[in-house]
Formats: structure tokens, sequence, C-alpha cells
């Protein structure tokens, strides 16, 4: 069966090529994977998402499969993650993201509407990490110059921002669906909760449809 890998940042280098195809056998497992392409992963660990979910080892992986590979955020200069518990600075993310080749930034602010507050916790580590990634992940799929993303916790008073996304690129098309990409994916994955007026806010569970 045929099952597409992609791979980003160092990884895409290493390789020549953002993808590649492998000819596995019926059930073969992301391990048998990672087995056949081990002189571009070597000595980098990495994150596994099947069809954009995220995977173990033992995943089962079926033919048509997207499987990605996704190697540690570097923490270099075209990417800026953090959860924080103070408010959110806008102008440091729009000095961040500005660069000669930009022709266009996009910002995104997320804030507190209708109610007199929102309460905000995260698994700050995770989420952070996770966060990082999204924002890596977006930064290579758009060709974006940089960006930026910062989730607040802790009480955000109504009409202040409780997460920024702010991107630059060549052009407006790739801005909008990098910022778009990037807040969607947050929200969808981030380890971060809301409390409305005394009740957590339902939200969906990472990794489901």
């Amino acid at each position: 069966m045929k099952v597409r890998i992609r791979l980003f940042a160092a990884l895409r280098e290493r390789a020549g090529t953002d993808q590649v195809e492998l000819d596995l056998p019926e059930q073969a497992r992301v391990r048998d994977a990672l087995d056949l392409l081990r002189t571009v992963t070597s000595d980098l660990p990495v994150v596994m998402a099947i069809n954009q979910e995220y995977a173990n080892e033992d995943a089962v992986l079926q033919a048509g499969d997207e499987l990605a590979l996704i190697p540690p955020v570097s923490g270099g200069s075209q990417v800026h993650a953090r959860v924080i518990d103070t408010a959110i600075a806008v102008d440091p993310l729009l000095e961040f993201v500005r660069s000669p080749g930009a022709g266009a930034v996009v910002t995104f602010l997320g804030v507190t509407r209708e109610v007199d507050h929102l309460e905000y916790e995260a698994y700050g580590e995770m989420a952070e990490r996770q966060i990082a990634e999204i924002v890596t992940e977006a930064v290579e799929r758009h060709g974006l110059c940089a960006a930026a993303a910062e989730h607040r916790t802790g009480t955000v008073p109504r009409s202040e921002p409780s997460v920024a996304v702010v991107v630059s690129a060549p052009h407006r098309g790739e801005a909008f669906a990098g910022a778009r990409e990037i807040i969607d994916r947050i929200k969808a994955q981030a380890p971060v909760w809301k409390k409305e007026s005394g009740e957590w806010v339902p939200g969906s569970v990472p990794g489901s449809s």
C-alpha cells in the first residue's frame, strides 16, 4: 500500500524534498515507516501525525494515509510561542514578525466579550510546546516570513485579548491562511481550558474528529 510522508524543517532539508511516498505492507505501523526513513530522522526525535492527528509508533497505517514527521521546534528567529499569565502586548509581536521580505502582516486577537471576565487555565509546558509546533508547521506550510502566538492564562477582563496570533508573509493570501490555521489549531489542540460565569466551557478532545 502507498503512504505519503510529509517532512518539515531539518527533515525536509536532509531528504531534499518535503514529501516522499513509501510502499508498505498491509497493517504496517508508523514504526515501520520510521525504520525505512532512519537515514533521514537519524538522531532527531520526531512527533508523528497521521492525517493531521497526532499518533504514536504503534498506530496502524492505511493506504492513502498522510504521515507527517515533525522535528523538534528550534525556537529560532521565525517562531515565537508563549503561554503567559500577564496581559498580552501586541507591539512586541509585531516587531518580532517584521521582515524585509514581508508584504503582509496579519494580526488576530481573541478577546473576552459579553461577560465581565473569563478565566483560563493551561498545562503550561505542554501548551507552549504544542503551540510552538503549530506555529512552526504553519510557517513551513504557508511560506511565512515569521509567526508569533501567545495565550494568556488567569483572569482576562472583558475586551482584553486571551490569545494573539501575528504572522508576516510575502503576500496577504499566505498571511491570512497561516494566521487562520494557527488560531484554529491552537483552539483545537492546545491544553487550555476556559471558565465562564463559574462553569468550565465544554470543548473538543484533542485527537478526536
